[in-house]
Parts: C-alpha cells; sequence; structure tokens
C-alpha cells in the first residue's frame, strides 16, 4: 500500500486489494430502510455504518447544530473499534449514491481525526458490482483491530452559524451551497422547513464533481473548477454546507481529490440556518 492513498478508489483498485490483511470496508448509505437495503445485498465483507446513529448525534430540536451534528468524539472511537478500524486500517467507504449520501461524510470524518488511509469509492456499490466484486447478504463480523482510536480530536476546519452570518456578504469568503439549484432557487425544499439559500451564498452542485456516468471528474478537472470558483481566496475563506454537513463532503472530498486544501465545514447548515432568525433569501422575500 503507498504512503499516501488517493482519497479517491476505483472499482478495480478495490477488486485487486480485497485480500489486503488491514482492509475494512464500509458501507454508509444512507435513507429510508438503509439498513434493511444494507442486509439484503452488500458488497461481500463490507460492515454497516448509520448515519443516523453512528455518524451524526441527531438533535430534537435542529435548530441547534442542524439535523447531523457531529457525534461525541468518545462515541466516534467507539464506532470505529465496532468497525475494526484503528490507525492502521485501509478503510474504503462507498454508498448507493455516488459518494453523495454518507460515504463522503464517514471519509470527512476519518479524514479530521488524523487517518490517512481512508477512500470513497468511486462510483460507489454499483461500480464495484459492475467490476466484479462480489456482493453478500450474508452478516458480516468485524475483526477486532490490533490498535485502537482512544483520545481524538477534529482536526480539520470547521465553521459555524455565527461565522457563516459574518462573512457570508464578504468578499473575501466564499460561501458554497452545494444542494441542488432548485433548493438553492427556493423552488422545492423535500426536507427542511423553509426553502431558500444563505444570503451570499454561491451555489455549486455537488452533482457536478461527477461525470455522467456518476463517477467522479478528473483531478485536473475538479482543480481547475475549484479553483476558478475560489478565484485566489485561501481555503481558510472558503465555507462549504448543504442542508445538513453530509453532502457538502462530497466537494470537500473532490478539492481533497484535486489535491487542494480542505475548506472549512459548516455542519449545520440550511437545516440550522432556515429554523433560526438569520436573514434567508426564499422566493417570497429577500
Amino acid at each position: 500500500m503507498p504512503q499516501k492513498l488517493s482519497p479517491i478508489s476505483k472499482p478495480s483498485e478495490l477488486v485487486a486489494s480485497v485480500q489486503e490483511k488491514n482492509l475494512v470496508i464500509v458501507d454508509a448509505r444512507a435513507g429510508a430502510g438503509a439498513k434493511d437495503r444494507y442486509a439484503a445485498r452488500h458488497l461481500a465483507g463490507a460492515l454497516f455504518v448509520d448515519l443516523e446513529k453512528q455518524l451524526a448525534n441527531v438533535p430534537a430540536d435542529a435548530s441547534k447544530g442542524g439535523r447531523h451534528p457531529l457525534p461525541d468524539l468518545m462515541q466516534f472511537a467507539q464506532v470505529l473499534t465496532q468497525l475494526g478500524i484503528g490507525p492502521d486500517t485501509h478503510v474504503v467507504v462507498y454508498d448507493d449514491k455516488n459518494g453523495g449520501n454518507a460515504a463522503a461524510r464517514f471519509w470527512w470524518m476519518l479524514k479530521a481525526i488524523g487517518h490517512e488511509n481512508v477512500q470513497v469509492l468511486d462510483g460507489g456499490l454499483d461500480a464495484a458490482v459492475n467490476a466484479g466484486f462480489p456482493v453478500s447478504s450474508a452478516e458480516e463480523t468485524p475483526s477486532i483491530p490490533e490498535k485502537t482510536y482512544e483520545r481524538l480530536r477534529w482536526t480539520l476546519p470547521l465553521s459555524d452559524i455565527n461565522e457563516v452570518e459574518k462573512v457570508a456578504n464578504d468578499v473575501d469568503y466564499l460561501v458554497i451551497d452545494v444542494r441542488d439549484k432548485d433548493r438553492f432557487d427556493g423552488k422545492v425544499e423535500p426536507i427542511d422547513l423553509i426553502a431558500g439559500h444563505i444570503p451570499g451564498a454561491v451555489n455549486i452542485p455537488f452533482t457536478s464533481n461527477l461525470d455522467a456516468n456518476g463517477f467522479y471528474l478528473s483531478p485536473a478537472e475538479l482543480k481547475e473548477k475549484y479553483t476558478e470558483a475560489l478565484n485566489g481566496r485561501d481555503a481558510q475563506h472558503v465555507i462549504v454546507h448543504c442542508g445538513s454537513g453530509v453532502t457538502a463532503c462530497h466537494t470537500l472530498l473532490a478539492m481533497a481529490y484535486a489535491e487542494m486544501e480542505i475548506p472549512k465545514l459548516y455542519v449545520g447548515s440550511w437545516s440550522e440556518w432556515s429554523r433560526t432568525d438569520r436573514p434567508m433569501f426564499t422566493l417570497t422575500k429577500d
């Protein structure tokens, strides 16, 4: 295994590395019936991680942190041990939405605690199956890692609602909303209470990181795309958000794949912002 892994694993690479001793494959699909869908059909050997219960501390009131706040660090350390993940583990994580479900979120969380050997499977579940990776409906059992994570801290940059409010209209900063254009424009809102966006934010849908076949654009294409968007701004002056801090990680992953510095993640995102008295752009008022 190379010293520095690409954050993206091609399906053929996963097929080739299946016998690797320290490999742990994680299925991070989310949404209704995710665990049942995993149980019915998943990549052989893959372990399920639950966005709602293991990758977030879902609050009763989403106005305080959004719909998917980060979990307590001690809780996350326990989750990693349960999945058989330690500091020396090579993790490949996938979902059924080309990384836009929770695979990129889990990648970001591992990177944020300093775990370098983690990749997202390009194209997700179906791409691996098409490449010849076997599927299973068996109950999978994790191995106990030789070393475990105990004391953790988030080392990647984070933003919060107060900073976003302060800088959203500052030309020296860039606030990127990765939701689809109709949600950003306030035409539809399938999840949160109010349709619209944070005034001053720009819309770069995370789906634009992918080609027509659902695979990530090349690092060169992504670098050109985001270098133009940032327009000379330092990564510390860039904040990326979405609905609840999940799909925003898809864009952070894209920038890492392009060998760019990872900007700040605003985890609370629109789900938090839209439940407060902060200014909002909607179709009925600005």
